[in-house]
Order: C-alpha cells, then sequence, then structure tokens
C-alpha cells in the first residue's frame, strides 16, 4: 500500500531545495508554436549562467537529494492559449507571452537571477496597454475559478509524486477505505454533480444503477472522445493532469465494484495518449492500480482504447462497440449501459472532465462544492472559448456565470471584422459544438446552466463556445455545422441518415441563392423530425443549430430567400459583384475577361455590371488594376 504521506514529505523537501521553479507550457497548441524549443533555450541559457537545474524531482530517492538554483518543468495546457507559448518564474508569479528561444537569455539573466521583470514579454490588455505581471493579475485568470483546471497547467503532467504532493490520490484512498460504494453513490448524489459530457445526468445516480446490478464483472469507462469543432477541453486535462482522470476512475470503481476500467480516446490526440499511458504506467508501479487497490484486496487496472476519430463514438453505446471491436454505431436504450454495457456487463461512462472533478468534490466537501454554481447545476464548466475574441483559450467558470461576463471581461472583448475590439459588433455565441445552438444579444445575461440552455434552444454540450461577430452569416454558419454533423452521420437510423442530408441540401439551396419561403417551412420541419425520432444523441441534437438560427435570425434567412441578398456577403451566390465608379478608369479589361457580357461601359468611362447576367466568377475582380471591382 502506497505511503501518500510519506511521498508527499519527500517531494516538498526535494521542492524545498530548489529556489526557482520555471513552468512552460507544454500543451499542443504552445508546442505548437515551439514551447520544446523555449524549454531547450532556457535550460541552455540556465547551464550557461552557471546555475544548477534539474527537469525531475526524484522524491522517492531523498539521499539525493540536493540543492539546485532552478526546478524546470514541462506543463499541461495553462488555459491563455491567444497568447503562447508561455513561461511562468515562480516564485515572483510573473508570466510571459509568446516567448521564443531568443528571448531565453534575457529571461534567465534578468528575471531568474536578478528577479527583474521584462515588460515588454508581459501581458499587456489590447485597448489600452496596461501590463499585467502573471496569473494575479491577468483579468482572463482572475475572473474565473478554475478548480477541475486548478493544477492542470501548473503540475508535471509525468510526475506523479508533484500530483500527489498537491493531495493527489488522497480522496481516492478515502474512498476504499473509508466510505462504502453506497456511500460513495449517495455521497457523489448528494453533491449535484452531474456530467459535464453534455447530457448533465447525475453522477451518484449514474453510479448506483452499476452498484445495484448483481454482477462480478463491472467496468469503467473514460470518454476521450472529444470531436467537436473547437473543442479542446477534455484534451488539455489529459495532457496537463491525468492523474486526476485516473483518480476518478477509481473513485468511481469503488462506488459501483469494478475491476477493470478503459479510457477511451481518439487517435488525433498523441500527445494526451502518451501522457494517460505515462500516468497509468507510474500509478501502477506506486501499486495505486493493480490487484490490492489501498490493501483493500479490491483490484483495478485501466487501458488505453485508440479510436479512430469518429464523432458518433461520442455517444456511450457507440462508444462502448468501438471498445469491443466492433464498428461505432449506437444502439436502443434500454438496456443502459449501467446494466448492461461493454461485453454485456454492467458499465458507467463518464466523460474526461467529470471524471477530473471528482476528486475535486471529494477534497472540497458536499457543502463547499455546492455553494458555487447554481441550485440544480452546482460546481464549475470548462469551456473552449474561440472565435472573434480578443482572449481564446480554455476557461472555467462557475455554473450560472453569464454570456456578458464570458464574452467581454474573460474573453476580452469582441473583435469586429478588421480585428479591433468593438462590443458593438458582437452578434452570437455557439455553445455546445455542433449539437448545440446560437444564443444572440439578448440573451448575454442569461445565468449559463443545463437547464437554462436548455429553455432557450441550445445546450452546454461539451463545451465548446464560439463568439461571431456581425460579419458572419448566420446561414452559412447553420450550414458549416449540419454539414459536420451529416458527414459524422452512423448511417443506422433513417431519421438522421435522410434527415440531416436533408436539411444540408435545403441550406445550400437557401446559401445558392435558390431557397423560397417554402424552404425555410420544410427546413423547420425537417429539423422537429429529426430531433424527435433519431435513434442517439447525435441526431436528436444535430438540427439544434439550424432551429435556433431559425428562431433567432429569421430576418437573415428571409434575406436570402426573399430578397436573394446575403446581408454579411459572406455567401458569394448572393453577394452582387460592384464598380466603384469612383475607382474605375474605364480601361475596359473587365468588359474582355468577363466570360458571359455582364459588363458594359465605353472606353474612359465608368462601367457596371449586370446582376442578372453576372454569375459571379469573379474573373473581373481578378482583373482590374484598380482594385475598383469588389
Amino acid at each position: 500500500m502506497p505511503n501518500l504521506e510519506l511521498i508527499r514529505e519527500q517531494y516538498n523537501s526535494a521542492r524545498a531545495l530548489c529556489t526557482k521553479r520555471i513552468v512552460v507550457c507544454a500543451g499542443t497548441g504552445c508546442i505548437a508554436n515551439g514551447s520544446m524549443k523555449v524549454f531547450d533555450a532556457l535550460k541552455n541559457a540556465i547551464a550557461l549562467s552557471g546555475l544548477e537545474v534539474t527537469v525531475s524531482l526524484k522524491s522517492d530517492k531523498p539521499e539525493e537529494h540536493k540543492h539546485h538554483d532552478v526546478y524546470m518543468v514541462g506543463s499541461g495546457c495553462q488555459g491563455f492559449c491567444q497568447v503562447g507559448p508561455l513561461v511562468t518564474i515562480e516564485p515572483n508569479g510573473i508570466m510571459y507571452g509568446h516567448v521564443k528561444p531568443e528571448d531565453a537569455e534575457e529571461i534567465v539573466s534578468r528575471s531568474v537571477v536578478k528577479d527583474e521583470v521584462i515588460e515588454r514579454l508581459l501581458y499587456h490588455d489590447p485597448e489600452d496597454g496596461t501590463p499585467y505581471k502573471g496569473v494575479k493579475e491577468i483579468p482572463f485568470y482572475t475572473k474565473q475559478m478554475r478548480t477541475g483546471l486548478k493544477d492542470c497547467g501548473n503540475v508535471d503532467p509525468l510526475n506523479i509524486s508533484e500530483y500527489i504532493a498537491h493531495d493527489g490520490y488522497f480522496a481516492a484512498r478515502d474512498a476504499f477505505t473509508k466510505y462504502s460504494p453506497e456511500e460513495l453513490c449517495k455521497y457523489f448524489q448528494d453533491s449535484g454533480l452531474r456530467g459535464r459530457g453534455g447530457g448533465g445526468f447525475s453522477t451518484g445516480m449514474k453510479w448506483d444503477f452499476a452498484r445495484k446490478e448483481d454482477n462480478e464483472k463491472k467496468y469503467v469507462v473514460c470518454n476521450g472522445d472529444e470531436g467537436d469543432p473547437g473543442a479542446f477541453m477534455d484534451r488539455s486535462i489529459l495532457e496537463g493532469n491525468p492523474h486526476s482522470v485516473i483518480e476518478g476512475m477509481l473513485i468511481a470503481a469503488r462506488a459501483i465494484g469494478a475491476n477493470e476500467g478503459y479510457v477511451y480516446m481518439r487517435m488525433e490526440y498523441p500527445l494526451a495518449i502518451q501522457r494517460i499511458r505515462k500516468a497509468i504506467e507510474n500509478a501502477e508501479e506506486l501499486g495505486i492500480l493493480g490487484d490490492d487497490v489501498f490493501g483493500t484486496g479490491q483490484s483495478f487496472h485501466i487501458s488505453v482504447m485508440e479510436g479512430a476519430g469518429a464523432f458518433v463514438c461520442g455517444e456511450e453505446t457507440a462508444l462502448l462497440a468501438s471498445i469491443e471491436g466492433k464498428r461505432g454505431m449506437p444502439n436502443p436504450k434500454p438496456p443502459f449501459p449501467a446494466q448492461k454495457g461493454l461485453f454485456g456487463k454492467p458499465t458507467i461512462i463518464n466523460n474526461v472532465e467529470t471524471l477530473a472533478l471528482v476528486p475535486v468534490v471529494m477534497q472540497q466537501g458536499i457543502e463547499k462544492f455546492r455553494s458555487v454554481g447554481s441550485a440544480k447545476s452546482p460546481g464549475t464548466k470548462t469551456f473552449a472559448l474561440t472565435g472573434h475574441v480578443a482572449n481564446t483559450g480554455l476557461i472555467e467558470v462557475p455554473f450560472g456565470t453569464t454570456l456578458r461576463k464570458i464574452v467581454f471581461e474573460i474573453g476580452g472583448g469582441v473583435l469586429d471584422k478588421d480585428g479591433k475590439i468593438n462590443n458593438d459588433a458582437f452578434k452570437a455565441v455557439q455553445i455546445g459544438g455542433p449539437s448545440g445552438g446560437c444564443l444572440t444579444s439578448e440573451h448575454l445575461d442569461l445565468p449559463i446552466d443545463y437547464d437554462s440552455l436548455g429553455a432557450v434552444g441550445a445546450m452546454v454540450g461539451s463545451g465548446g463556445m464560439v463568439v461571431m461577430n456581425d460579419s458572419t452569416c448566420m446561414v452559412e454558419t447553420a450550414r458549416y455545422f449540419m454539414g459536420f454533423t451529416q458527414n459524422e452521420s452512423c448511417g443506422k437510423c433513417v431519421p438522421c441518415r435522410e434527415g440531416t442530408r436533408q436539411m444540408l441540401e435545403l441550406l445550400e439551396d437557401i446559401c445558392a441563392g435558390e431557397g423560397t419561403e417554402e424552404t425555410l417551412e420544410l427546413l423547420q420541419e425537417v429539423g422537429e423530425t429529426v430531433k424527435l425520432a433519431s435513434l442517439c444523441g447525435l441526431g436528436k441534437t444535430a438540427p439544434n443549430p439550424v432551429l435556433s438560427t431559425l428562431r433567432y435570425f429569421r430576418d437573415e434567412y428571409e434575406a436570402h430567400v426573399k430578397a436573394k441578398y446575403c446581408p454579411t456577403k459572406e455567401c458569394k451566390a448572393l453577394t452582387p459583384i460592384y464598380i466603384d465608379p469612383e475607382l474605375c478608369r474605364g480601361c475596359t479589361i473587365c468588359t474582355r475577361v468577363c466570360p458571359v457580357g455582364a459588363i458594359s461601359g465605353e472606353v474612359k468611362q465608368t462601367h457596371v455590371i449586370d446582376p442578372m447576367i453576372c454569375i459571379k466568377c469573379g474573373a473581373c475582380i481578378a482583373a482590374c488594376k484598380f482594385k475598383a471591382i469588389s
């Protein structure tokens, strides 16, 4: 049985011998921007300066502990993706953004050795230029409540001792040694923790269903098949704090009596897969996972299963089919997986964020956990904030937070078509991914939780949040999301297979200028039918982007079908090509390249385009030397 207190004490003793700690973001986004080159450059600069540096604290060997000037860590995603690569220097609390390898020598000589702040590398407010020193000052962080993400981007994901030093695995030990399975299920029902994967079902209630099943073999499955466009919450947690997910699975296993678990992940997440496998290996080496968990005699082993990236495998029965080696297609319910799931045995499936919050709930206690969020949706939720917003990245806020706070305060404001902050340019937020809905300015003060969003035709979903400005065509946005879900439909049930295809064709007609008022009526009718009659969650939610935009942006649809005009000029077929009379020199080049003779005009006189003849091929735009045609 692992001695968690001893491991924590030994790690903290080793950590106390390091004067400075440098944390370099090593999440996928920052790595893509060159953060590992920054890491190597900093390590080399420290060595050249004559300082002692270590990149691995071996807490299990106290006899090897010695003083180091600098302890370097590659963390998971720190959330503020907009300004990566990120480098944090502790205990000074300095965070630098957009760091390049050539900045390493100055960072070491000034900030590490002399404790000076390099102002040019700090985050500056995009409006007034105010510099902010670090996480405790930057509004992007101070206006959040990072609970599930509190250690993500801080701890070394490859060092289990550091996780334990942050009180990791203590909750799992308590679950196995102080609670019965029935007491654990009751504990989490009372906590109000709801599934963060989109459905929002009570976690404790789901566990209790599986606990009551009389079967010697039960499974715990972590759903890491995150496929929504613009969503990266689960990936970031698995990359930045994989042990939190393992601990959540351990507690779930104790609650239902499971002895085997699977982490199901899409193969497009190689870094997350690598880190969760390493974390499982380290947990097995310490005896946290294995045949005698915390001396209770209960065994629990975890395997990692890589999926091929089918969006439908986010649906739990399709996910289970994929693990079994079958094609990922949903099955009717009941029976529910808690009754008959993986290989026909009772199975509970929770998504990554839910499992990462499980130990947090036990650490905080029911009362403290429920003190945050709303009555029916306690706690916090992570969102991937993207789109036309100043600060993009991974955020975490309490349920009940308004869109206004997220977009204008945490997000730093809306960017207009010229890339400048202009909150008047706000148009909509697509929330919940391709299965979610679009919210407008009238919803800015709506408290975000499962029930309030459902009432206005949207959903929390997995947590994707795309901000759109007034240059966005909502019809084209609906067409894009419908194209995604139609392509990802497994084809098993007719309403989803055929209905999404029909909806996509109707939207394409509208964007091409071939739609009518009858098209809008048919689109509404088909959407409601698909939502009602589809077999699984993919089909039942696929019409949401279309139905919500029809509801809140009806005038934009009508402009497309009645006036044959796209107000944002995003739909090329509905955007007339225009010759600016002030710029036109009458050179006649445009008349010569037009394939249909739609342009007329005399030499050295302003030319005009007949919109009834023009096929919008763009040849005249490319040929005009005076940029008079747009």
